[in-house]
């Protein structure tokens, strides 16, 4: 398979990704855990089973002497570029992409691994945070209700794919689990606040609308995955999560 700069369209400190003919293709870094892309590759297709139509694994090879993963293609341009290209239809294409997020709520795949155990382990990896916090964080965890439904993990308009047709392809499985779906959209909330509260405020409405879910719920998860996104180490992002962590009263 031969890779040529010019079809490089992500670079980042642990992967490369390229368009190749009918494909794209993910090199990861020397360093990147074997472990880590075998269980990429297995967690996409675990969410091919459940009926959902995303790009779908053709294999795990090597090129070059590093680990990749070859998925199918899909032509298009991101919601992301949709929506900052024109925001005059904001409301329509966030309109769209609740209803994507909550379809994929709607499946089940008991062999994911559970969202609750995850968040867990990343809260007690955090050095970031003291033991108190720890604690606290992980004594809210405990409390809110265990879901088993699809969840995607990182549910923002990047990774979602519109075709010229209008159909939308999410992609980019790595961190896909079952459980609680509030608890997905306070990460894509946090996704959108990162970058624009407006955008942020007018999903999480659109959310709870659509999905009879209370604010306040959804709200009950933020300090969580506020502290499991500082697990990711992006220095840009740290004092922006270290504040949903401070804002909420545990007692």
């Amino acid at each position: 398979m031969k890779l040529e700069e010019k079809n490089l369209i992500v670079k980042r400190p642990y992967k490369e990704v390229y368009k190749c003919d009918d494909s794209i293709v993910k090199i990861f870094s020397e360093t990147h855990p074997k472990s880590d892309i075998f269980n990429e590759a297995l967690l996409t297709a675990r969410i091919e089973e459940t009926g959902l139509d995303i790009p779908k694994v053709k294999e795990v090879t090597q090129i070059d002497g590093k680990w990749a993963i070859v998925i199918e293609y899909k032509d298009g341009k991101t919601l992301e570029e949709m929506m900052q290209s024109d925001r005059k239809n904001m409301e329509k294409y966030m309109d769209d992409f609740v209803d994507l997020q909550l379809e994929i709520h709607s499946k089940t795949s008991p062999l994911l691994k559970g969202m609750k155990d995850k968040l867990s382990r990343q809260i007690n990896s955090l050095k970031e945070v003291d033991a108190t916090t720890r604690y606290e964080l992980l004594t809210r965890l405990e409390s809110m209700p265990k879901h088993n439904k699809v969840c995607h993990g990182d549910f923002n308009p990047s990774n979602v794919i519109v075709g010229k047709n209008g159909k939308m392809t999410v992609v980019d499985w790595a961190h896909a689990t079952q459980g609680n779906a509030s608890a997905d959209a306070a990460m894509t909330y946090l996704l959108f606040a990162l970058k624009d509260q407006d955008t942020a405020d007018m999903y999480l409405n659109m959310f709870c609308k659509k999905s009879d879910t209370a604010r306040q719920y959804v709200q009950q998860w933020l300090p969580i995955v506020a502290a499991a996104q500082l697990t990711k180490k992006n220095a840009m992002e740290k004092d922006f999560l270290m504040k949903w962590i401070d804002v909420f009263d545990y007692q």
